[in-house]
Formats: C-alpha cells, sequence, structure tokens
C-alpha cells in the first residue's frame, strides 16, 4: 500500500480555486499531525501548511487567509482547499506528516494561469 497518495491537482487561472486531496492510512489522518508542501524546480521543498493532531491548523504566510487545510475522518484523507489562486503558488505538492516522516508520494502539480 501506498503511504501517501495525493490527487485534485490541475490547471486553474489567477484567482480560481482548487482543492487537493491525500489519502493515507487511518492511522496517520488521524492520529498525526499532517501537512501540505510544495516545490518548484530548483527550490526546496517548503511548508504550505499544518494540522495538529487537535485539529488545529497553521499556515505558512503566503498563502494565510486563502488556503484551508483540514482532515476528513471518513475518507481517511487530508485536505487543502486552494482559493484565490496565485501564479506563484504553481508547484507540485505533497502531503506529508509534520515531521516529514514517511516516504513522499508522487505529488500533484498544481499550475496558476495569470
Amino acid at each position: 500500500q501506498v503511504p501517501l497518495v495525493e490527487s485534485g491537482g490541475g490547471l486553474v487561472q489567477a484567482g480560481g480555486s482548487l482543492r487537493l486531496s491525500c489519502a493515507a492510512s487511518k492511522t496517520l489522518v488521524r492520529v498525526t499531525a499532517m501537512g501540505w508542501y510544495r516545490q518548484v524546480p530548483g527550490k526546496p521543498r517548503e511548508t504550505v501548511a499544518i494540522i495538529s493532531a487537535g485539529g488545529t491548523p497553521t499556515y505558512a504566510g503566503a498563502v494565510k487567509g486563502r488556503f484551508t487545510i483540514s482532515r476528513d475522518n471518513n475518507k481517511n484523507t487530508v485536505d487543502l482547499q486552494m482559493n484565490s489562486l496565485k501564479p506563484e503558488d504553481t508547484a507540485v505538492y505533497y502531503c506529508n506528516t509534520a515531521l516529514k516522516s514517511v516516504s513522499w508520494g508522487q505529488g500533484t502539480q498544481v499550475t496558476v494561469s495569470s
């Protein structure tokens, strides 16, 4: 079983929205702090949002107020709602634990056109 599977990326115009989903094991989703990360070629992977085991979210300054991280315990997913997208949000998006302790998945490409 692949531990992390990201989906929901795509091509969207600036100002649009996308919802990313990360399918993971029940244990990871329900009891572990999880996060979304993104990477563009030539740059290190950066943290976008973290949701604590208790459900408290934290966001990178660049996405605060536009992105929302959440858990769906019924589906065993960690989701990222992205609104008011900007071209600079273009990246491959990944999920992992807050400690980045699981093998990285394939990620999902998000492309925002101007």
